[in-house]
């Protein structure tokens, strides 16, 4: 049974709904509560549901043939995952595990579909997502294939930081990824990540504060990045 402290309502997917609409919709879900490194969805399952995120941050991962584990993206509170199986009816194309503690909604597929045909908004904003996750598979299918393990680590770094308003060209990468996740973030091992990270503190790139990484010159990184591209 639903709680009065389960809802949808900071989902921006449902944004457009009326409260009578929302709550309507919280009462069909079926609501989990999942601990920190429970897999929520494996790799190739054969549900159709989406989940959204009411709370806590949950982690999108792939296996690789090797065996190695690469994480392809976070999802926080507010968004949502599972769409391509309720779309297509297909198995998982990846799996979710929680990264912290976390309340999850699930839609059955039906329900999703009806929501996104019922509501103009709904559909635009999983159209935007999908056109959005093709352009970023797009671009690291690129990174493989035109930069080497350093250049990918700089681009990753650049894709999880965030402006501090210290500088224009400095931006701040908080709480900083445990060197092992970011080595799984660009399909290298965790020795090439320290091994990196330390070269750009030594070119003066990057600094290691309490809680954060500071990247010092993002415009340099970017140079570098081209550069790499450009040489390949």
């Amino acid at each position: 049974m639903r709680r009065r402290t389960e809802t949808l309502a900071g989902a921006a997917l449902f944004r457009s709904l009326s409260p009578a609409d929302l709550r309507a919709l919280e009462d069909r879900c079926l609501w989990r509560r999942v601990e920190a490194g429970q897999w929520i969805i494996d790799f190739e399952d054969e549900g159709t549901d989406v989940f959204v995120v009411a709370a806590g941050l949950v982690r999108v991962k792939i296996r690789a043939i090797s065996g190695r584990e690469v994480i392809l993206r976070d999802i926080p509170a507010g968004e949502f995952f599972g769409e391509l199986a309720a779309i297509d009816g297909k198995a998982r194309s990846a799996g979710i595990v929680a990264v912290t503690n976390a309340t999850v909604a699930c839609l059955p597929a039906p329900l999703f579909r009806d929501c996104v045909h019922r509501h103009p908004d709904v559909c635009d904003q999983v159209m935007v997502l999908l056109a959005g996750e093709i352009r970023k598979l797009a671009t690291r299918v690129n990174e493989f294939n035109t930069l080497d393990v350093r250049h990918r680590i700089y681009a990753e770094l650049l894709r999880l930081a965030r402006p501090d308003g210290r500088g224009e060209h400095t931006a701040t990468v908080s709480p900083p990824p445990p060197h092992a996740d970011l080595a799984a973030r660009v399909s290298t091992r965790r020795e090439a990540v320290s091994r990196e990270l330390g070269a750009l503190e030594r070119d003066g790139l990057l600094e290691k504060r309490r809680g954060a990484l500071v990247l010092l010159d993002t415009r340099r990184l970017r140079d570098r990045i081209r550069q790499a591209a450009e040489e390949d």
